[in-house]
């Protein structure tokens, strides 16, 4: 083991929509982990791994922590989000900046069950137009508990993510990496090329179907210089699927298109993607669907 290096685990977590993706993906300097301006784009636990000469970072990207739940799929994101919380080395707590509302407090009651480090990194610092405004909110949700630090973030534009590196790794234990220096993620290709997918789903049929999608990759091909991808597309409804195929099938067009352009920039070579669109009724509140998906393996 190199002298004095530092390995651990580190929980990013927050409310849906506070830039939990956006950090990570700027963290480890990869685009890794879905973003949109829906709530509730992330439904997975993701591990993105940095690191660097003295340091291993292991961030684990949660769904936010949200009100409500009665949806089998709403359920099983407050458990993924709450089952990290008690193995983690430090937890990052992620706010808007100039913003709290309820759902901040729930997850800090959350946080309070916690016996780690946690740190407030309150993020989007870049919107807020009178920095002067700053001082008196961070003051005010300081008091709200017993943070380790706080930093005043903008993930999208990289603001003190170098600082929140160095803060976060105080509280590392040390150790060994655990994964290879070129690892990125213990996730499967598989599975990033099906969530890049939703990604441009979720950006281009967000308002008109927020929750209502998922995918599943029934072939993932990869030879040298070909990478061939076939994604079924799941919607509950009938006019879900016609909605997601649009008129002509031109969404679902624009939506290959985007998603291979993407696909292709991260395996660094040309894919052949295939989508189909099939309708599963109450997916989504099904619990054994919810298995058979991938999504209830995960504590």
């Amino acid at each position: 083991m190199k002298e004095n290096y530092k390995c651990g685990y580190i929980a990013l977590l927050g409310r849906p929509n506070v830039g939990k993706s956006t950090l990570l993906n700027h963290l480890i300097g990869q685009k890794l982990s879905i973003t949109s301006r829906k709530p509730q784009t992330t439904r997975h636990q993701i591990l993105g791994i940095k690191t660097d000469d003295d340091a291993q970072y292991v961030f684990v990207d949660t769904p936010g922590l949200h009100k409500g739940g009665r949806q089998a799929l709403h359920r099983y994101l407050n458990r993924a989000a709450q089952s990290i919380i008690q193995d983690m080395n430090v937890i990052v707590f992620v706010v808007e900046a100039m913003q709290w509302n309820e759902e901040d407090d729930i997850v800090l009651a959350h946080l309070e069950r916690s016996q780690c480090p946690v740190v407030l990194a309150v993020n989007k610092i870049d919107l807020v137009k009178d920095k002067e405004d700053l001082l008196p909110y961070i003051e005010k949700v300081s008091s709200k508990f017993n943070f380790s630090g706080i930093m005043p973030i903008a993930a999208n534009k990289n603001i003190q993510l170098k600082e929140l590196l160095e803060h976060v790794k105080d509280y590392l234990p040390y150790s060994e990496a655990h994964y290879p220096d070129d690892q990125i993620t213990t996730r499967s290709s598989r599975f990033i090329a099906a969530e890049m997918i939703r990604e441009k789903i979720v950006r281009s049929l967000g308002d008109e179907l927020p929750y209502a999608t998922t995918v599943e990759i029934e072939k993932f091909d990869d030879t040298v210089k070909l990478l061939t991808i076939h994604a079924l597309i799941t919607v509950e409804r009938d006019n879900q699927k016609a909605i997601v195929i649009g008129k002509g099938g031109e969404r679902i067009k624009k939506i290959g298109i985007q998603a291979r352009k993407e696909l292709q920039t991260f395996f660094e070579k040309k894919v052949n993607l295939k989508t189909w669109v099939k309708v599963r009724k109450g997916w989504s509140d099904d619990e054994r669907a919810l298995q058979q998906l991938g999504y209830i393996d995960e504590f």
